[in-house]
């Protein structure tokens, strides 16, 4: 009876603590079909010189097809380059388990948007990729070592941290274990 009791106690504690609950920015389900968008989350952050670029996630679900949300934000005194999305567009996701993930961009074309302030220019770029069948399962076993963008003229690479404390406002974030914890929430 004991050993029932403790099992119980385990299980029931393993499930609480097992998957944290999905939070959305957007759930609306309508006669047209359903969205769902998870929080933006931050994936990378460099601040050098003056300058600051910012990588957010969020996942995106319409009507069963989940698709990644990348958003870039560059700000900066000087001149920012406009790096484009295009329909050649591509993020690689290199997992510790050595394969990598390719997402595809929509069909969209997008060079951002500059806003100026405060003696800042600011860019905003925002991209919409759509999961490979063949490798979607992979994001759910293994963490995210490194990340490249591919844009219209450029290709940028990123390290995926397994920690990131934010200068931005301080949050501690775990972007090489986004997806292991998120894309259930798109599934």
């Amino acid at each position: 009876m004991k050993q029932l009791i403790t099992l119980t106690f385990f299980l029931l504690t393993f499930t609480a603590f097992a998957q944290k609950p999905c939070e959305y920015s957007v759930n609306v389900t309508d006669s047209i079909g359903t969205y769902k968008v998870t929080q933006e989350y931050l994936i990378s952050e460099k601040n050098f010189g003056g300058s600051s670029n910012y990588v957010f996630f969020s996942l995106a679900q319409t009507d069963g097809l989940p698709t990644l949300n990348l958003q870039l934000i560059q700000k900066s005194k000087d001149f920012i380059k406009a790096n484009c999305f295009d329909k050649n567009s591509r993020v690689f996701l290199q997992l510790l388990n050595g394969k990598v993930v390719t997402l595809l961009h929509i069909d969209q074309e997008n060079c951002g948007t500059l806003i100026h302030n405060n003696g800042f220019d600011n860019r905003v770029t925002t991209g919409i990729f759509m999961f490979m069948k063949e490798n979607y399962e992979e994001l759910k076993k293994s963490p995210v070592t490194m990340m490249r963008i591919k844009y219209l003229t450029d290709v940028e690479d990123y390290i995926v941290k397994s920690e990131l404390t934010s200068e931005m406002n301080g949050k501690i974030y775990n972007p090489d274990t986004y997806f292991i914890k998120n894309i259930s929430c798109v599934d």
